[in-house]
């Protein structure tokens, strides 16, 4: 009496479901990314996207032969894969390096330079006479040091 399914242990059978959906998940997106040739798809990606369309690929192909090696039974880390594979993460780092410094706050000399000029602004008004007294007193007491302090013996 042979059954139609294979037998395995019941604890696994979530982890194989969820490796099946990942495997299946990753050939729906495959599909996509070679249903368009790659010239084609180049043409319309800026040199930024570009790398990281060419880095995407690289990692996907790289990670999939390490699996292929762990199911052969291979020690992937004893392989030239997993340089390969750190290579490529360098890069990507490198590409996401660039993208923050794309994204990052660039500072508008304009607006800085007038916000520094009217805190500097004095006006020319009847005021103008008490701001400069208060300015002379603030200039007078920045010039004298503070008194030293004695210290204290015991």
């Amino acid at each position: 009496m042979a059954s139609t399914e294979e037998e395995y242990p019941y604890e696994i059978d979530e982890q194989l479901r969820s490796f099946d959906s990942s495997v299946t998940a990753v050939k729906s997106m495959l599909d996509k990314l070679m249903s368009m040739s790659r010239n084609e798809l180049l043409v319309k990606l800026d040199p930024l996207d570009q790398a990281k369309l060419d880095l995407m690929s690289a990692y996907t192909l790289n990670s999939l032969f390490w699996v292929y090696l762990v199911t052969r039974g291979i020690n992937p880390r004893e392989h030239g894969i997993k340089q390969e594979l750190e290579r490529i993460r360098a890069y990507m780092n490198r590409v996401k390096e660039i993208t923050d410094k794309k994204k990052a706050a660039r500072l508008d000399k304009g607006a800085a330079s007038r916000f520094i000029r009217s805190a500097l602004y004095e006006p020319d008004d009847k005021d103008s006479g008490k701001k400069n007294e208060s300015k002379k007193q603030a200039d007078s007491t920045a010039a004298e040091p503070p008194p030293k302090r004695q210290k204290q013996r015991k």
